[in-house]
């Protein structure tokens, strides 16, 4: 069952294997660490997609005006080995955070049911998740295009 998040709740709670960005390998991140810091946490369904590729790269090119403004975190259900091969073949600034186990995916309720072709299963939905230094959401964009994602991001950075 999808949980359901508004803006104003606390963040859920999550410790997670992360690569990438300040991440080496063999690194975890979790929310409590990141407190007195405004987070990004963009959901996607699957490493070195068009749709995921776009959005990944509109966050790179524009690294140098958003890095400064939040700690930005991609998260999707690959393994971390995956999450490497997609920061490196695209020069990924930041990092991504691998939830194997869908647990993160479920809290935040983005796991869900989805259709293509037809067929009926169960996938991430790219969704954006802002929260604040004191670890509550100040914003949620769900369903978001990758081609319109960075501009909202920007907004409300």
């Amino acid at each position: 069952m999808a949980t359901t998040l508004d803006v104003g709740k606390r963040a859920p709670a999550f410790s997670l294997p992360v690569i990438g960005g300040d991440y080496k390998e063999e690194s975890k991140v979790a929310l409590k660490d990141l407190k007195g810091e405004k987070v990004v946490l963009y959901f996607y369904p699957k490493d070195d997609t068009p749709g995921c590729t776009k959005q990944a790269c509109g966050l790179r090119d524009a690294w140098g005006e958003i890095g400064k403004k939040a700690k930005i975190f991609g998260v999707s259900i690959d393994p971390i080995k995956k999450h490497t091969k997609f920061i490196d073949k695209y020069d990924l600034p930041f990092p991504l955070i691998s939830d194997e186990d869908k647990k993160m995916v479920e809290k935040y309720g983005v796991w869900v049911e989805k259709k293509m072709y037809g067929k009926t299963f169960m996938g991430t939905e790219r969704t954006t998740f802002v929260i604040d230094e004191d670890g509550k959401i100040a914003a949620i964009f769900r369903k978001v295009k990758p081609a319109e994602h960075l501009d909202r991001l920007l907004e409300v950075l």
